[in-house]
């Protein structure tokens, strides 16, 4: 670890560079450093007061300094995925920021996962790349509610770009994808909750980017198991012509389906291996044919995987799946992208706990962005330090380790001695 601080300078050497003239890029190696080294909250003016820096300057160069801080993202993507196993998956995720007042970009009363509960907040949408190594954000993006979108004096006091319009998150999450694409990054299984994964809109406009997917469905998702086909209503010549296809049959909930499966259906899958050993649970697929649609007589998808879990314990099944991936996928296969989403709520603990994510005081669309991006790179280093730690375990561990593994990546178990090393 004693060469941490080195790394961290190799690190931030192409990166800095996109922010422009000398005193941003000042600024922006101070801020990635204080955000990585400082505890407390980690404001901008928490960081300067406590490091020996301007105060003034610290602010301005997050808040109205010119710098793009796409670029930013574009460059730390790129160099993040070439260091990544290519076996990855994009996970579509959001978060909250409780906030008080009503001026912060995009804060209002709305529901937050993370609080659980209807409170005044921000909420963020995210695209993360996960691989059996690590997971990592790529992009994170400020949702800004309908209440916000249509109101043009909050929205210039805030900074809100004109070219921005109200999104729901799966819209947004698209929009994500699209701009991965756009910067040269490679496919990879779709994998987000049901929020998103109950969106058939959200579906259909993966499958129109020919990208994989699995999602999360609440068990009242209804589907067929056989596959229909809406057909045109005949008309008789009497009355109003028919719209609709009323002999389409009943599709079942997917819970109902997982009840109806016989024993022989179900198999023992291990995911991953945890602290205490092998994370396993009971699990069955078929092939189904999502029935939105059904009460309009129409057909609106195509066969797909259900994927469900039924623990042995429970009462009644726990989780469902939708999927696109190949007919010939196995059931390890399915269940292996379904649970890699474990990945981003310990990123997003991390990135508040130890890096002040949701820490920004401040209320404009382009300094939050900035924060967020600075926040990124702070952690997008911690992630390729526990790369090269698992590489490395034999000669570099931490006090107290015995070797890591690829399942167990936490950039917390060495963050103390990573921080210390830096520090001095």
């Amino acid at each position: 670890m004693i060469e941490a601080r080195g790394r961290l300078e190799a690190f931030l050497k192409p990166l800095l560079p996109l922010l422009g003239r000398a005193e941003r890029r000042r600024w922006g190696a101070f801020y990635v450093q204080g955000l990585l080294l400082e505890t407390g909250r980690k404001t901008a003016a928490g960081l300067a007061a406590r490091l020996g820096g301007n105060v003034q300057a610290v602010q301005q160069f997050v808040n109205q300094s010119p710098w793009d801080w796409r670029a930013v993202r574009r460059a730390l993507a790129q160099e993040m995925i070439r260091q990544s196993a290519c076996r990855g998956a994009w996970i579509l995720d959001d978060t909250g920021f409780p906030k008080k007042g009503v001026h912060s970009v995009g804060v209002a009363r709305q529901y937050s996962g993370t609080m659980g509960k209807i409170g005044n907040c921000q909420v963020a949408v995210s695209l993360n790349f996960a691989t059996a190594d690590g997971c990592f954000p790529i992009d994170f993006q400020v949702y800004l509610p309908q209440s916000w979108a249509a109101d043009q004096p909050r929205r210039q006091k805030a900074g809100v770009p004109a070219d921005v319009t109200f999104q729901t998150k799966w819209q947004l999450g698209l929009g994500m994808l699209d701009l991965a694409q756009a910067w040269g990054l490679p496919q990879a299984v779709v994998v987000a909750d049901a929020a998103y994964g109950v969106a058939t809109e959200f579906r259909q406009g993966l499958r129109e980017r020919s990208l994989h997917y699995v999602v999360s469905i609440p068990a009242e998702v209804t589907a067929w198991t056989e596959p229909v086909t809406a057909q045109t209503p005949t008309y008789r010549g009497r009355g109003r012509p028919p719209r609709r296809d009323r002999t389409l049959p009943k599709p079942l909930k997917v819970s109902e389906v997982a009840r109806g499966l016989p024993d022989t259906a179900w198999q023992e899958i291990s995911w991953r291996e945890g602290t205490k050993g092998p994370l396993k649970g009971r699990f069955a697929s078929l092939q189904v044919q999502p029935a939105h649609g059904y009460h309009q007589g129409k057909v609106t998808e195509p066969v797909g995987w259900l994927l469900i879990e039924w623990p042995p314990a429970a009462d009644a099944p726990e989780n469902f799946w939708f999927s696109n991936l190949p007919d010939n996928t196995d059931l390890q296969e399915l269940v292996y992208w379904a649970k890699i989403r474990w990945y981003v709520e310990q990123n997003y603990q991390q990135l508040k706990d130890e890096l002040g994510l949701d820490h920004f005081e401040g209320r404009s669309w382009n300094g939050w962005h900035r924060h967020v991006t600075l926040t990124m790179m702070a952690f997008a280093f911690l992630v390729l330090e526990g790369f090269r730690a698992k590489k490395n375990f034999w000669v570099d561990l931490a006090p107290g380790q015995t070797g890591i593994t690829a399942y167990d990546f936490s950039p917390t178990w060495f963050l103390p001695e990573l921080l210390a090393s830096i520090h001095n």
